[in-house]
């Protein structure tokens, strides 16, 4: 994602668990919020779930995956390995009629388990193809099957529920367009359109159904499979992801759309879903990509996903989210009229979200601690390819150095006002600290080590993490290893640290004293975010 910086200065059609899935570290068990909110908060019961209890003994899974900054999302009792997600919109009512199929491995023996879920009107559940109760309550759906599920087993979930796109609640993942919708979920809003583990940690496959009216694309995340005319006139997309992706990076949207397919290095296959009114309009900008993928390939390696493209959102509003780019997996969403602007404006910005493909999306964080590996890379490459082309910064600088010498005499200030880079709360999970900051930390850590054993470091930590999420301190360690020197102390106390250190090689950079009136960079709110993205 790109937030703006410019005020500082059926069943799934193939099985391919992740082999790597991470275990949160410091587990913490977490109640579930009291207050119930929006429709779906509403207590939703199966006739029997007040009765029901399941047979065999077990426990309930705990609600919770220990995450620092969203210690409500998810559910440790189990691990999902692929999500099957059907829905037909309805081009009249607006509503989407969905099922979604769960296959989960259970950790331990379960009494009961929860799926994170927000604003969806549920219908039934089953597991293991049996009905089971459930119960809605704050943003859990809570679980109860027949018998208690055994340790270590593989179990099928399938929830059937309806949802409106355009439904007010406290955060959403839905971005409704007059002729349809787009998903937009970053950080901790998939589960306001599907019943999810609703964690980057708990990556899993997916495939999508989507049935749509005539004269209405689906396109979601992955590649197209499957093409059915249906009676009626309606259409069904099947598409299938072949590399396992995070909840948060899910994209499926309906409306208006053509699809514009061409040829990106090494005969990778791109495709844009662009709305049809500006297809024309939006050419040059799509035409960017090739060149873009090029670049970035020379720096991280092979684009890590089957194809990449972006999204233009098709909606009249200009500004339907408070975000300008938004690296949903294979397919990145934009607002609508961004990309009309010339190469100069958008060049960098596009760079960032496609280096979120590297890092973000093949390598998730392990935590919304972690954010600052997403952000701060992607604009780290991103002002790089700025500044090759001499294109000013919103600054007006044209080189990294100067870039970051600015940034410098800010960091005792952000600290302050923002906290360490690596140790965000939710309110300043998006600001600048985990952008320029993160960018900060890279380029220190460039001029202690060297440019080429940073390169080398960059690409080992994206191959032994690819697929899987990776921590901080998985990022310090690869860095050490790959470098040959202790790195642990150096970027703690830049990534931890209270105080600014000093930069290597640039003995006379200074930093800012802190004024009592110092303030954070541009703060995210917690229904949206802010573009503080630098290389806007």
């Amino acid at each position: 994602m790109q937030v703006d910086h410019s005020s500082e200065v059926r069943p799934d059609l193939t099985t391919r668990p992740s082999e790597r899935k991470q275990t949160m570290r410091n587990r913490t068990r977490v109640t579930a919020p009291a207050a119930l909110i929006g429709t779906a908060a509403v207590l939703a019961v199966a006739p029997t779930a007040h009765a029901a209890k399941a047979k065999g003994g077990g426990t309930p899974g705990p609600e919770t995956l220990g995450d620092p900054v969203y210690p409500a999302l998810g559910n440790d009792g189990y691990r999902v390995s692929s999500y099957h997600l059907d829905f037909a919109y309805d081009g009249t009512t607006k509503l989407v009629d969905a099922t979604a199929t769960l296959r989960i491995r259970t950790a331990q023996a379960l009494s009961r388990f929860s799926l994170d879920a927000l604003g969806l009107d549920v219908r039934s559940v089953r597991v293991g193809g049996r009905r089971a109760a459930f119960e809605q309550v704050a943003e859990k759906l809570r679980i109860t099957p027949a018998a208690t599920l055994p340790a270590k087993a593989g179990v099928t979930v399938c929830v059937e529920y309806a949802a409106d796109p355009r439904r007010s609640l406290a955060h959403t993942g839905w971005v409704a367009t007059p002729d349809g919708f787009a998903v937009a979920c970053q950080p901790d809003s998939a589960h306001t359109v599907f019943p999810c583990n609703d964690h980057p940690v708990d990556k899993a496959d997916f495939t999508f159904r989507l049935t749509v009216p005539s004269g209405l694309r689906g396109v979601a995340t992955g590649q197209l499979v499957r093409t059915e005319q249906l009676a009626g006139g309606r259409t069904a997309y099947t598409y299938r992801s072949r590399s396992p992706l995070a909840t948060e990076l899910v994209q499926i949207t309906v409306g208006d759309y053509v699809v514009r397919d061409r040829q990106g290095p090494h005969g990778l296959p791109l495709r844009d879903v662009v709305p049809t009114a500006r297809a024309a309009a939006l050419e040059p900008a799509l035409a960017l990509t090739p060149a873009l993928v090029e670049w970035v390939e020379q720096r991280l390696g092979a684009y890590p996903f089957e194809t990449y493209g972006l999204l233009p959102c098709n909606s009249d509003d200009p500004e339907p989210f408070d975000f300008t780019g938004l690296e949903t997996q294979t397919l990145t969403i934009y607002r609508p009229n961004y990309l009309l602007q010339e190469e100069a404006r958008i060049g960098s910005h596009m760079m960032h979200e496609l280096v979120h493909s590297y890092f973000g999306n093949s390598v998730s964080p392990a935590s919304w601690a972690d954010l600052w590996l997403n952000e701060g890379h992607a604009d780290f490459y991103g002002l790089l390819y700025r500044y090759e082309r001499g294109w000013p910064d919103s600054l007006g600088m044209t080189t990294l150095e100067a870039r970051m010498k600015h940034t410098y005499a800010l960091g005792d200030q952000w600290r302050k006002s923002s906290g360490p880079v690596a140790a965000p709360n939710a309110v300043n999970l998006f600001d600048s600290q985990r952008y320029l900051g993160g960018v900060l930390v890279l380029y220190a850590l460039r001029q202690q080590v060297g440019e080429e054993a940073f390169n080398a470091l960059e690409r080992a930590f994206l191959e032994r993490y690819r697929d899987s999420s990776a921590s901080t301190e998985d990022y310090i360690n690869v860095a050490s290893e790959v470098s040959g020197q202790d790195l642990s102390g150096f970027l703690r106390d830049w990534l931890y640290g209270t105080k600014t250190p000093r930069m290597p090689g640039h003995p006379d950079w200074t930093v800012t004293p802190v004024s009592p009136s110092a303030s954070a960079a541009p703060r995210n709110r917690r229904s949206g975010h802010h573009d503080n993205s630098a290389t806007l």
